[in-house]
């Protein structure tokens, strides 16, 4: 099957001259996945040296999966170009149905709903968007395995939507570097809403995802940059693993582990 131009330039771009001096295999952060009963993977790339961290090559490299809540990145994207948003501020109102999430309960802005993962707000921005608009961006883009095949509010929440751990971190280098085919104006809006934590030492930009497979197995996500002294490092956590598991606090426990372990978020770079 060939591929796309612009699959090619990501491959080049993230795995050019790839050998054993620029991937260095972290065996030693399956640890992290075996506390907490899940299997997985976490890649990491420091784009000052050039070099790739990764547990679980195979995975990383191959295997694809619901994207779930990290389509927000691409959503808002897409709704931002193309007006649908109409900036951070935009504000969608609540349908009154109560989800059992508190924090979905009520009116929010874009920059709300990305911060508390609301799927009501974003899938009404799809419907908004529609699926001929949606499928040329996902085409454009090359975004996973592509195609729209269900519903427009829930192709990226049913499987019907696959996309690999490497896809993902070529999408969020694209997006800090802001060579992505949008108004610089909504790259820099959605990079803006990504950052989670900043401090004196590091700033970290995120979104994370949550969904089930087909077998009803739960997939978690973590995607985005930490950036130190001005220097940014990009990386993806994938996670599997039981339906009812504490994904919340366990993907954010092994994203933190794997970053101490490769001496991120200590003030040290």
């Amino acid at each position: 099957m060939k591929k796309n131009l612009l699959q090619i330039l990501i491959v080049v771009t993230l795995f050019t001259s790839c050998s054993s001096n620029n991937i260095i295999n972290e065996e030693g952060l399956k640890k992290h996945f075996d506390d907490n009963r899940v299997t997985g993977c976490f890649a990491l790339y420091n784009n000052g040296q050039g070099n790739f961290n990764i547990y679980n090559l195979a995975r990383y490299r191959d295997s694809a999966y619901i994207p779930a809540s990290t389509f927000k990145i691409v959503n808002s994207l897409i709704g931002l170009h193309t007006g649908k948003i109409v900036n951070t501020k935009m504000q969608i109102k609540w349908d009154g149905i109560d989800r059992g999430m508190p924090e979905w309960n009520k009116d929010l802005t874009m920059e709300e709903a990305f911060k508390v993962s609301c799927v009501p707000y974003y899938q009404e921005v799809a419907r908004r968007i529609g699926k001929d608009t949606m499928q040329r961006w996902l085409d454009s883009l090359s975004y996973g395995t592509k195609k729209i095949t269900s519903k427009i509010d829930t192709f990226w929440l049913d499987n019907s939507l696959k996309i690999k751990p490497d896809e993902q971190l070529g999408l969020v280098k694209k997006l800090y570097f802001e060579q992505l085919p949008f108004h610089k104006t909504a790259m820099q809006a959605v990079k803006n809403v990504m950052v989670q934590e900043q401090n004196s030492n590091y700033t970290l930009a995120y979104k994370t995802g949550w969904g089930l497979n087909e077998k009803g197995k739960s997939i978690g996500w973590v995607v985005g940059w930490i950036e130190e002294d001005k220097h940014p490092s990009f990386f993806v956590l994938n996670i599997e693993g039981e339906k009812n598991i504490d994904m919340v606090t366990i993907r954010k426990s092994i994203l933190s582990n794997c970053l101490k372990d490769l001496g991120y978020m200590l003030g040290k770079k």
